[in-house]
C-alpha cells in the first residue's frame, strides 16, 4: 500500500470489545494506526491490549467513560488521532457527536450528522421514505396528538397496531395493541417509556405485520455519488426485539424481490444523501398480490455498521469497516455489486454472556478458561482473552460466531461443529441455545419469523446439564495458577476454593444494575 492509499494515519476507536478489537484490525491492514478509550472495568481488555496506545477515558459506568462525547474528543486531541471510528452502540448514532467530530477538525467515520439525525427520527425517516417511493408500513405518519387519534388511524388500518417512539430503537418506547380499549393505556406507556430513553415523548402508530420476517439490506456509498447494495441479510430469529442469528442470503429470497429491496434501499441512501457503510431494515410478509408472493416495508436505517456485518462480508469479499474508512478519507469505494457477487452463505451466532437456562439472565464475572472454535469455513470475532473480566456495565455480547459454506446446510453444520468446539468457563453463555436451534426443525427449513423464537421452546430449560468435569478443572486450574502469583507478589496464602467454583456456575445479577444490550 502506497502513503496515498491510506486514508489517514491515525484512529481512534471510540468503543470496546469484539468491535474496538474488529476495527483494529481493519485499521492496521490499512497501516493506519489505533488508539483505543478504555474505562477503569475496561482496563485489561483484549482492545486496550491490541492497539497502539490506548487512555483512560472515566469511570466504568457508560456515561462516564464511552457515552462522554468530551472525554472522547479529549482523548481524540491528545493523541493526535486524524479521526474517530464510533463501532456501534454507544455514540454510534449520536448526531450530537458526528457534529462535534466536524468542529474539532476530526473525520468522524460515518454518515454525516444531518443523515444520522434525519434517520434516527422514526417519524422524519418514514416521511421521507414515503416521499421518496419507498414502501412503508401502514400507519400514520405524524406523530400522535392523543390516544383518540391513534384510536382513529387504527379502525382505519386495522387491530393489532404498534406504538412506537419515534426516536426510539433497542425495542424501547414499543407497546402492542390488540383492542381499542387497550389504545389509551398502550400510548400513555410508551410515551413514559420514549422519554425515559430518549428524553422525547413523541410515538406514532402503525400496523403490526405478523408473522413477518425481519430481512435488511446492506448498503455502502461513497463521497463520490456511488452507492453500492450487498444483499440481504434475514434477521428474524430474535427475542424480544434482540437479534440472535442473522444469515445471508436469505432463505426463500427470489431475485425478484432481492431486486425490489435493492432498489428500495438505494433510494433510501439517496434521499438521505447517505455515505459510509448503512442498513436498510424491512419486514417481509406473504402478500398473494405481490409480484412474487412477498412483500416488503421500510422499517428504519441504521446509519452506522451492523453488528451482523460479517456474513455480509463472507459472502460478497469484502471489508466493511475498511470501506468505512476508505470512505471517511475521501477515497472512492472501488468496486461495484457486480464485482461483488453472492458466493456461499454465512450465518453469525451472537454470543452473549447470559443464561439461556434462566431466560437469558445476564452472567457476568472473570473468564476461568476458554477454547475458541476454529477450523475451515469458521470466523470468531471475539472480545475475550485470559484474565478478562465480564462486567455487568456493558451489553452482554462477548463474541460473533461465524460460519461460511457452499450451501446453508453446509453452513449449519459447520455452525454447529464450532459451537461444540467453543467453550468458555467462568461465565454462562448462549451456546446451548444457539446449538438447540441449529437442530431446530423450522429453522433448518429457513421457515421462521420475529416471533418464532418466543413462541416455541427451542431450549429445554429442565435440562440443563451439570458442570462437567472439564469445566471444573479448568476453573480450578486457573485459579489455582493465578493464586500462586498473587501469594507470590504478596509473600501470604488465602483460600481459593470458593472463588473458582462461583466462577465455573457464573455470577448474575439483573438487568437494573445497569447491563446495557446493544441494537442492531
Amino acid at each position: 500500500m502506497t502513503e496515498s492509499d491510506r486514508p489517514f494515519d491515525k484512529l481512534l476507536i471510540a468503543n470496546r470489545g469484539e468491535i474496538a478489537v474488529r476495527v483494529i484490525r481493519g485499521a492496521r491492514d490499512l497501516g493506519i494506526e489505533t488508539v483505543a478509550v478504555f474505562s477503569d472495568a475496561d482496563r485489561t481488555s483484549r482492545h486496550v491490549r491490541m492497539a497502539d496506545e490506548a487512555v483512560r477515558i472515566g469511570g466504568s459506568a457508560p456515561a462516564e467513560s464511552y457515552l462522554s462525547i468530551d472525554s472522547v474528543l479529549s482523548a481524540a486531541r491528545e493523541t493526535g488521532a486524524d479521526a474517530i471510528h464510533p463501532g456501534y452502540g454507544f455514540l454510534s448514532e449520536n448526531a450530537n457527536f458526528a457534529r462535534a467530530c466536524r468542529e474539532n477538525g476530526i473525520i468522524f467515520v460515518g454518515p454525516s450528522p444531518e443523515a444520522i439525525e434525519l434517520m434516527g427520527d422514526k417519524i422524519e425517516s418514514r416521511r421521507t421514505m414515503n416521499q421518496a417511493g419507498v414502501p412503508i408500513i401502514p400507519g400514520a405518519i405524524d406523530p400522535l396528538v392523543d390516544p383518540d387519534e391513534a384510536r382513529r388511524t387504527a379502525d382505519e388500518i386495522g387491530y393489532p397496531v404498534v406504538i412506537k417512539a419515534a426516536a426510539g430503537g433497542g425495542g424501547r418506547g414499543i407497546r402492542i395493541v390488540e383492542a381499542a380499549e387497550d389504545m389509551e393505556r398502550a400510548v400513555q406507556q410508551a410515551q413514559e417509556e420514549a422519554i425515559t430513553a430518549f428524553g422525547d415523548g413523541a410515538v406514532f402508530v402503525e400496523k403490526l405485520l405478523r408473522p413477518a420476517r425481519h430481512i435488511e439490506i446492506q448498503v455502502v456509498a461513497d463521497t463520490r455519488g456511488n452507492i453500492v447494495c450487498l444483499g440481504e441479510r434475514d434477521c428474524s430469529a430474535q427475542r424480544r426485539r434482540q437479534k440472535l442469528v442473522e444469515e445471508s442470503p436469505a432463505p426463500g429470497m427470489s431475485p425478484q424481490l432481492r431486486a425490489r429491496m435493492e432498489e428500495a434501499a438505494t433510494n433510501a441512501a439517496r434521499a438521505c444523501d447517505y455515505t459510509s457503510t448503512g442498513t436498510v431494515e424491512f419486514l417481509v410478509w406473504n402478500d398473494p398480490d405481490a409480484p412474487d408472493g412477498q412483500n416488503f416495508a421500510f422499517l428504519e436505517m441504521n446509519t452506522r455498521l451492523q453488528v451482523e456485518h460479517p456474513v455480509t462480508e463472507l459472502v460478497r469479499g469484502v471489508d466493511l469497516v475498511q470501506d468505512q474508512l476508505r470512505i471517511a478519507g475521501g477515497l472512492p469505494l472501488g468496486y461495484t455489486a457486480a464485482e461483488r457477487p453472492i458466493r456461499g452463505w454465512a450465518m453469525e451466532c451472537r454470543i452473549t454472556a447470559e443464561d439461556p437456562y434462566l431466560d437469558f439472565a445476564p452472567s457476568v464475572g472473570p473468564i476461568a478458561w476458554y477454547r475458541e472454535a476454529d477450523g475451515p469455513g469458521v470466523r470468531l470475532d471475539s472480545m475475550l482473552a485470559r484474565g478478562v473480566g465480564i462486567s455487568p456495565y456493558y451489553d452482554s455480547l462477548i463474541s460473533k460466531l461465524i460460519t461460511w459454506g457452499e450451501t446453508r446446510e453446509q453452513c449449519i453444520r459447520r455452525m454447529k461443529r464450532a459451537l461444540g468446539e467453543y467453550l468458555v468457563i467462568g461465565v454462562s453463555t448462549s451456546i446451548p441455545f444457539h446449538q438447540a436451534l441449529m437442530d431446530d426443525e423450522r429453522f433448518r427449513e429457513g421457515d421462521i419469523h420475529t416471533l418464532y423464537v418466543e413462541e416455541n421452546e427451542i431450549l429445554n430449560s429442565s435440562k440443563r446439564p451439570a458442570n462437567g468435569a472439564e469445566a471444573a478443572l479448568a476453573a480450578a486450574l486457573f485459579f489455582h495458577t493465578q493464586g500462586e502469583r498473587a501469594e507470590s507478589d504478596r509473600g501470604g496464602t488465602q483460600p481459593r476454593g470458593r472463588a473458582w467454583a462461583q466462577s465455573a456456575r457464573g455470577r448474575r445479577f439483573p438487568v437494573e444494575q445497569g447491563w446495557r444490550r446493544t441494537t442492531g
